[in-house]
């Protein structure tokens, strides 16, 4: 893929309603408070508990953490919204024309690490930003499986594109694309799961996909459907709320199949093989860890998405004919899952 160094076109955007930061800050609240009674729900034996915090140089948040449970070995969702002078390098490199401009940055996110290795782990993350006249949203899910299962891919894929098509046709194909190329360890040519969608920069205006390759499959696809039209703020922040709630949806169904399912040490010992990829690309490559650390954030907070438990293995490769094998053959290759149908079910 190549790197796109070239500035973008400079782009007029209908301006955000006076109440915006307001309104954005109530529902990454109200979505945390949804998100957290459901998994609470799927938990069935711990609640989370809360640590609200405050960033000396603007704003705070909200971390709530749950460990222990019958369902999740750990996992967290957090609401944070902050604001300053000092914009940080991550965003200044993507976005150049923020620059002298005070900023204002809010959001939710969530890391889950089950304990049972047939359980995924899964992310969520929905975020806005202003600064100056300039404003966008972004955010994704995407789903991390340790055993394959593709019925549980598909449903996730479906679920969320389900979602993307009551405001766009075209966000999914592209969001979907752009997950597959974010969410990748550059470093082992390797994906980190199977995927969902990723977006970023979503101000209305211009093409789709904003991501930093030319040569990407999201980048052509983008290029070839074109600029859609203009969208306004209110426009993209409802399409945020519906990504936002269709994540139990998502989720929950397969928790619920899988949670039942006995394991020993071989499945153990992989998924906390595999949980190592996750802490690798979060410290390299997560473009939320780096805002967090370079804004000052609370680090406590902000590395909360990493697992409780985890284990290296030099030179690790997984037995032919294995499921294990089958995740890296298979799962770990970008795929149509939305289009997925059972073989039972096929003509």
């Amino acid at each position: 893929m190549t790197v796109s160094t070239a500035s973008d076109t400079a782009i007029v955007q209908s301006p955000p309603p006076a109440d915006s930061r307001e309104r954005v800050s109530h529902w990454m609240k109200q979505i945390q408070d949804e998100i957290c009674a459901g998994l609470e729900g799927l938990d069935g034996a711990k609640t989370f508990v809360e640590d609200a915090w405050e960033r000396p140089e603007g704003g705070g948040g909200r971390t709530r953490v749950l460990r222990e449970g019958n369902v999740f070995e750990q996992g967290g969702v957090n609401f944070s919204e902050v604001w300053g002078q000092n914009l940080p390098p991550s965003i200044l490199s993507q976005r150049p024309e923020v620059e002298g401009h005070g900023f204002y940055a809010t959001g939710t996110s969530m890391v889950l690490h089950p304990r049972n290795p047939y359980v995924p782990t899964v992310h969520l993350n929905y975020r806005y930003f202003e600064a100056g006249p300039v404003w966008w949203f972004g955010g994704g899910a995407d789903l991390t499986p340790y055993y394959p299962f593709a019925e549980d891919a598909a449903h996730f894929h479906k679920t969320l594109k389900e979602a993307c098509d009551r405001h766009h046709s075209e966000y999914y194909p592209v969001f979907k694309r752009w997950c597959d190329e974010y969410f990748h360890l550059t470093h082992r040519n390797e994906a980190r799961g199977i995927g969902g969608i990723f977006f970023d920069y979503q101000g209305g205006e211009g093409l789709l996909y904003r991501g930093p390759y030319t040569e990407s499959e999201a980048a052509i696809y983008s290029d070839r459907m074109g600029a859609p039209e203009s969208r306004d703020w209110e426009a993209l922040f409802s399409f945020i709320q519906d990504c936002g709630k269709s994540f139990l949806p998502s989720y929950g169904p397969i928790v619920e199949r899988r949670n039942s399912i006995e394991y020993g040490d071989r499945e153990r010992n992989f998924q906390l093989y595999r949980r190592g990829r996750y802490v690798e690309f979060n410290l390299v490559y997560d473009r939320g860890t780096i805002f967090g650390l370079q804004t000052k954030g609370r680090t406590e907070s902000i590395l909360m998405s990493l697992p409780p438990l985890v284990r290296w293995e030099y030179g690790y490769q997984p037995e032919a004919g294995t499921p294990e094998a089958e995740l890296y053959e298979t799962f770990l290759k970008p795929q149509d899952w939305s289009n997925w149908t059972a073989p039972d079910s096929q003509a």
